[in-house]
């Protein structure tokens, strides 16, 4: 089904690393305001997951509509092939204006003859580069970025032309460097409108304004980069949420027992990952998660904060789409790329666990045909969102995207147009390499070569406090569950051909 031949606009607005309850219509104690108006004016959904809960395998699904297996950038510190097609590719082709502005991380921060890499270091700083380039770039027209976390030495492309073209030539000094390593903490002084967070609304904006000037149908990514730590940003952002106030998860006496035995080691002060390291490159999470109370709440504060400000970026966008007419015929979609602990289960950020909060994701739809006000329980993925967007452009979805058409979902015509979701995450070779399975009630994860996993009821145990995996009185239950996970593994398998002859 598609809303409208004409075309509709596509918006798609992300995040980074945001947990699933960071929305003020599920935390009252958080400011959204804008976000909790999209979700009022359009469908909140409470089961979407990421395809891999690390950047650069998500956000190429995101484009690819495919998973990281599948698309070839299995963690960060890969390549995505640039010679893949791309949502943001085949709308362009189909004489939409399409536009990325802020996180892109399709590529490593490093560059080999092999695996090039537009965003890698020193070129970040190389202002004269990026004056010349705005694109294309995996099918998006025109792009600009922003790499950097907080005060991360990795600040400079089109965000670094930006603030000089706004008068601050000292851009520099308010980031780390090779002679300056330590970072900030908390509150930035940085001045707002000179944080990437503005950077992002102002030129989404504009590349908005800038299609619709042309008279074309739009697809822009508004990638913010927030709240990905470092917990750092600029007042009044910073003030606004109080350290008493927050939601923050705990550990359960005796949960990990029966966990993997890296999730227990993250519990020890000087704990010994080595066991999982097969390369020169280190593991997300990996290592000690004991923090005090008092500084998980502050780093809670500032990361509720930087939300908020995202949230002000987001309403920004949204008056402009309301002062140019285009709010009516445009699809906007709010997401993330994956979650995030604030100490469930004791963890802190991200890693290797497969927990609801970190690969669980906060998702709105708004657009004509979507009813308002809906809370929507069938599973959606990231993948999907590029099949999609197609579907409703009234475009064909080629053979080789392995994520499904979620429009009759989205529309209310369908509860659901999935019964299970993948997760994959292989940040080592061998060694650290799981997949999850996930149900409307059970969720199950296997570990490469290894005789250990996690099953978990999400019904009677949506807290994920015990494994069953080795239970007894789960074993029918894990025994369906690993053939429906084996059938499901058979049946997305792709191709980008049909085949056409006897031979």
């Amino acid at each position: 089904m598609s809303p409208d031949t004409a075309g509709p606009n596509l918006l798609l607005i992300t995040t980074d690393q945001q947990h699933h309850a960071c929305l003020g219509v599920r935390t009252p104690a958080l400011s959204t305001p804008h976000l909790d108006r999209l979700a009022a004016d359009g469908a909140l959904f409470d089961r979407a997951y990421c395809p891999n809960p690390l950047c650069s395998p998500s956000r190429s699904s995101i484009i690819t509509g495919q998973y990281p297996s599948s698309h070839g950038c299995w963690t960060i510190g890969t390549k995505l092939d640039e010679e893949l097609p791309t949502v943001s590719g085949l709308l362009s082709n189909a004489g939409y204006a399409t536009s990325l502005i802020g996180k892109a991380h399709f590529q490593p921060l490093a560059s080999t003859p092999e695996q090039t890499s537009l965003e890698a270091p020193p070129r970040f700083r190389d202002l004269d580069f990026w004056r010349g380039f705005h694109g294309p770039y995996y099918g998006f027209d025109h792009v600009e970025l922003a790499r950097n976390h907080a005060d991360e030495a990795w600040a400079g492309q089109h965000y670094g032309l930006w603030m000089e073209e706004r008068g601050l030539p000292n851009w520099p000094d308010y980031f780390r460097s090779e002679q300056r390593q330590q970072g900030r903490r908390h509150r930035w002084d940085l001045p707002e409108e000179f944080h990437y967070t503005t950077f992002v609304a102002d030129r989404s904006v504009a590349a908005i304004e800038r299609a619709a000037g042309e008279g074309k149908p739009f697809f822009t990514w508004a990638s913010f980069q927030d709240p990905h730590p470092p917990y750092l940003v600029p007042e009044p952002w910073a003030s606004l949420h109080d350290p008493a106030d927050v939601t923050i998860g705990r550990l359960e006496p005796g949960e990990l027992d029966l966990m993997p035995s890296w999730f227990g080691a993250t519990q020890q002060a000087s704990p010994d990952f080595s066991a999982w390291r097969e390369t020169p490159y280190a593991n997300h999470g990996f290592q000690s998660h004991l923090i005090s109370e008092e500084e998980l709440r502050r780093n809670v504060a500032i990361y509720y904060g930087m939300i908020s400000f995202v949230d002000a970026g987001v309403g920004r966008i949204l008056a402009a789409l309301d002062r140019l007419g285009l709010a009516d015929n445009t699809i906007i979609v709010f997401t993330t790329d994956h979650g995030h602990f604030l100490g469930q289960h004791g963890l802190i950020a991200k890693g290797a666990f497969h927990y609801e909060d970190l690969i669980r994701i906060p998702m709105i739809v708004r657009a004509a045909g979507v009813p308002a006000g809906r809370r929507v329980a069938g599973l959606q993925s990231l993948v999907d969102l590029a099949p999609t967007f197609l579907a409703a452009a009234g475009l064909d979805v080629p053979l080789r995207m392995q994520g499904v058409d979620q429009w009759p979902v989205w529309t209310g015509a369908a509860e659901s147009v999935r019964d299970h979701v993948f997760v994959e995450n292989r940040h080592q070779p061998t060694r650290v390499h799981l997949r999850s399975y996930v149900e409307d009630r059970y969720k199950i994860t296997i570990h490469r070569d290894q005789p250990y996993g996690e099953l978990f009821d999400l019904v009677d145990d949506p807290g994920e406090h015990r494994n069953r995996f080795d239970d007894p009185g789960y074993a029918s239950v894990r025994a369906g569950l690993m053939e429906r996970f084996v059938q499901a593994e058979v049946a997305r398998e792709r191709s980008p051909y049909p085949r056409i002859a006897d031979a």
